[in-house]
C-alpha cells in the first residue's frame, strides 16, 4: 500500500475512532455512567452495571486500537462486540408505537448497523493487508 493510500486510510481510522472514544466512550457512557447503566436496566439489558463506565473504557480502548494502530483489527472487533448488543438491546424501533420514538430508535439502529459495517470493513482490511497498512504501531493480531 502507498503511504497515499495510507494516509487515507489514517484519516477514516481516526474519524472512526473520535466517533467511539470521544463522543461515545468519554462524553457519553463515562461522564453519564448511572443514566446509561438505568437505561440499560429499563432496556432489560442482562448486566445493566457494565453499561456505564466500563463500556466507555471499552470504547476508549477499541479506539485507541483503531486510532493508534495497535493491533487494530482488534480494536475494530471490540467496537463490533459493542454495537451488536447496542443494537439488540437498545434500538428495537419495531417494538414503539410512537411514530417519533419509533423513528428517533430507527435512526440509532442503523447508526450501529453502519458502525457494525465499519468495523468489519477495518478488521478485514487489516486482518488480510497487515504489515502492509502504513502508519501503524503494531501488526495485526490476526491474519488471513
Amino acid at each position: 500500500m502507498s503511504d497515499a493510500a495510507g494516509a487515507v486510510v489514517l484519516a477514516g481510522r481516526i474519524l472512526f475512532a473520535l466517533f467511539f472514544g470521544i463522543v461515545a466512550g468519554v462524553g457519553g457512557h463515562i461522564a453519564h455512567s448511572k443514566d446509561m447503566e438505568g437505561y440499560a436496566r429499563s432496556g432489560g439489558f442482562p448486566i445493566p452495571a457494565i453499561a456505564g463506565w466500563p463500556t466507555g473504557l471499552w470504547l476508549v480502548a477499541g479506539s485507541l486500537s483503531i486510532g493508534l494502530g495497535v493491533w487494530p483489527d482488534v480494536g475494530a472487533l471490540m467496537i463490533a462486540a459493542f454495537v451488536i448488543p447496542a443494537a439488540a438491546y437498545f434500538h428495537r424501533f419495531w417494538e414503539l408505537e410512537d411514530p417519533m420514538q419509533k423513528l428517533m430508535q430507527q435512526g440509532f439502529f442503523f447508526r450501529n448497523v453502519i458502525a457494525l459495517a465499519g468495523s468489519l470493513l477495518i478488521f478485514g482490511t487489516f486482518a488480510g493487508l497487515g504489515p502492509e497498512i502504513p502508519f501503524t504501531i503494531t501488526d495485526p493480531l490476526f491474519s488471513f
